[in-house]
């Protein structure tokens, strides 16, 4: 147990209540799974040699277990600082994830909030989260070398004038996607071809381009690389050169781009055309679970805009958004796996 890590204490009558009540919901059923998957002793090591032991005079800090649990409640369900502290208010689940009786104790407000999640931007513990939740799916065979997907998506800013500045966020930029103009960021992500399990995480403005950052979201050991038709000429780029002659790449590499419609449905009808339907459509159905982790930080995180301004806030919460979503998706695997060793324990 944490040092921070508050002692169990009795449920009160309202706790108790809830607790016999006869239907489980979907909230509880998602965080008693992240309860059991997430590695939450692994993450508070990475915290504790950074987090305050002693606040003001009389008043101690709130544990790191704690300060944790609702960073990554503040993740799952997309609140703001003050949305999450009216959250665990209202909702008996998240005080029970948490570990808080309002009968003997008061919320933390938004305020704390604030403050833990800028000790971890400022000492960038996001990435050091990321780093920790990939290690513990690795040890467990859920996170393979061999081979890597890669893309991209837009993640929206605020382009609203209406501010201290009078002008938009300076770091995030415009940029046109088929017949539509976007203002934001972009996610820039390397997954794992056989999980679809995020290992590189880079964040940019919108207007970057995706094939210019690729040697950053490689980690040097794949043999095969999937991505779409938009990394077009990939293999000779001056970056992905440099990387292979510095050893930054270490392996050659395969790589499998997605041929253009346009130019499949300009070939004449025959085998040939064919054969390249049918292996562009095993590319597709490999490079489609790149898609997962997206899906579950923009529809499940609900994170389709910016919170916070400026690419390094928001680089560092992509972090714990890819870590988090990563969860996500191996979960049913990691409970299994935690299941058996229970089993074998008995």
């Amino acid at each position: 147990m944490s040092k921070h890590t508050p002692p169990p204490k009795q449920l009160s009558f309202a706790a108790y209540e809830f607790s016999r009540k006869k239907r489980v919901t979907r909230r509880e059923k998602f965080l008693a799974e992240m309860e059991r998957v997430v590695p939450w002793e692994r993450l508070e090591a990475v915290i504790e040699p950074l987090y305050p032991s002693a606040g003001r005079v009389g008043r101690q800090p709130i544990g790191v277990s704690r300060m944790l649990r609702m960073y990554c409640l503040q993740q799952w369900f997309g609140l703001s600082d003050e949305g999450l502290e009216d959250a665990i208010y209202d909702s008996q689940a998240m005080r029970g994830f948490i570990g808080i009786d309002l009968a003997r104790e008061s919320v933390p407000d938004a305020t704390t909030l604030l403050k833990f999640r800028r000790l971890l931007e400022e000492h960038q513990l996001t990435a050091s989260i990321f780093g920790e939740i990939n290690a513990h799916l690795a040890e467990r065979g859920l996170l393979l070398r061999e081979g890597t997907m890669v893309d991209a998506t837009i993640i929206e800013a605020p382009p609203s004038t209406k501010n201290q500045e009078k002008a938009r966020d300076p770091e995030m930029h415009q940029t046109k996607k088929g017949n539509a103009w976007h203002f934001g960021m972009k996610a820039h992500i390397g997954a794992d071809a056989d999980s679809g399990l995020v290992h590189s995480v880079l964040a940019t403005a919108a207007n970057e381009s995706d094939v210019a950052h690729i040697h950053e979201v490689l980690h040097g050991d794949e043999s095969v690389v999937f991505v779409d038709a938009g990394y077009k000429g990939v293999e000779k780029r001056p970056e992905i050169v440099a990387a292979q002659e510095s050893g930054e790449i270490r392996r050659e590499i395969a790589w499998h781009v997605a041929q253009p419609r346009s130019t499949i449905k300009k070939m004449p009808d025959g085998p040939a055309k064919d054969i390249r339907r049918a292996l562009e459509r095993v590319k597709a159905q490999v490079r489609a679970r790149v898609e997962h982790p997206f899906r579950v930080v923009k529809n499940l995180f609900r994170h389709r805009k910016t919170r916070y301004k400026g690419l390094a806030k928001n680089a560092a919460q992509l972090f714990s958004l890819f870590g988090l979503a990563n969860l996500v998706i191996a979960k049913r695997r990691l409970m299994g796996l935690n299941s058996c060793r229970r089993e074998a324990s008995a």
